[in-house]
């Protein structure tokens, strides 16, 4: 006889973990009760905005809790009355133990990373950074330390030269709606391998700061590439450019491509226009620039830009 699929509590905010909801509710699970943020007021206009998550449950029918505390006694009883079996948690806050303990199926997180590597808010982004080829998606059982739990399904994908966070976002995205359905049915059916992570392989992903999109025109153009492509297209890359004659400005970096011309006799940073190419020394060969932003316009390519303006070094 078919088991009976599990009631869940969802915990997730953003676009990423909209699709793995998506599976979930196309699928038939119950879905007693979605868990966002609380909606934020931002913009001029101070106009309240929705989490993703919570714009998908409104549209879909699904009841919406939106705590400030989620240790808030009012909350956490409301959780327990409405009876889950399985907490599933997709890019949220850090749950107290009285939340994630409390399903007796247990609560599984969805992190965008081969875990024990890339523990942290950033995973996509840091892997990219860090040169990385391949990545993945894991689910596994919370537990007190963050994102340190048994593993339970893991998946991997190659990182091609062209990929950026938002190509491998969108891939894991779909990747985890996948693996999400398959481990729920797995815990559904009883039939769970759980592995503990690996030791000596951690590697950090820490939240992505300001300092780290400051471009430094003395570090390899290979390290400035895949610095650029991790963090595009949000939060990007950015540099100051001091123009022929003309005065400095800001511009986010959202495409570059490798070349094989070596800077020397530049300083890192000094621009040379090749027709509608745009290339910049670094620490070793220059680097083209192919998408950027100037601070106030939109995002174009180079050849667009080099119409308007006339770079003559680029600063971090």
């Amino acid at each position: 006889m078919e088991k009976k699929k599990p009631r869940i509590i969802f915990f997730g905010t953003p676009e990423f973990a909209v699709a793995s909801l998506d599976r979930l509710v196309s699928e038939g699970y119950d879905i007693a009760a979605v868990v966002t943020m609380p909606d934020k007021i931002a913009g001029r206009g101070h106009k309240l905005l929705q989490s993703d998550v919570k714009k998908y449950a409104v549209e879909n029918g699904l009841p919406v809790l939106q705590p400030e505390k989620l240790k808030d006694p009012a909350f956490v009883e409301t959780l327990r009355g409405l009876n889950a079996d399985l907490f599933i948690v997709i890019a949220f806050r850090m749950l107290p133990e009285v939340v994630w303990a409390m399903p007796p199926m247990g609560t599984f997180n969805l992190h965008g990373s081969l875990l024990p590597k890339y523990r942290g808010a950033a995973p996509i982004n840091r892997a990219i950074m860090n040169g990385e080829t391949e990545t993945g998606i894991t689910t596994f059982f919370l537990k007190h330390e963050i994102d340190t739990g048994d593993m339970i399904e893991q998946r991997s994908t190659p990182i091609s030269d062209e990929d950026n966070a938002g190509t491998i976002h969108d891939r894991l995205m779909e990747m985890g709606a996948e693996m999400v359905e398959s481990t729920v049915a797995a815990i559904a059916a009883g039939s769970l391998a759980t592995r503990p992570q690996p030791e000596g392989e951690f590697i950090g992903a820490p939240k992505i700061f300001r300092e780290d999109c400051a471009i430094d025109w003395t570090r390899s153009a290979r390290d400035i590439h895949n610095q650029v492509r991790g963090l595009s297209p949000y939060p990007a890359a950015y540099t100051m450019i001091d123009q022929v004659a003309g005065k400095r400005l800001e511009a986010k970096i959202f495409t570059t491509a490798m070349t094989d011309i070596p800077s020397s006799g530049k300083e890192p940073g000094e621009c040379v226009t090749e027709g509608k190419r745009l290339l910049v020394a670094t620490g070793d060969i220059m680097l083209e620039i192919k998408e950027l932003q100037p601070a106030g316009k939109k995002r174009m390519e180079a050849k667009a830009f080099l119409l308007g303006y006339h770079p003559s070094k680029m600063l971090k």
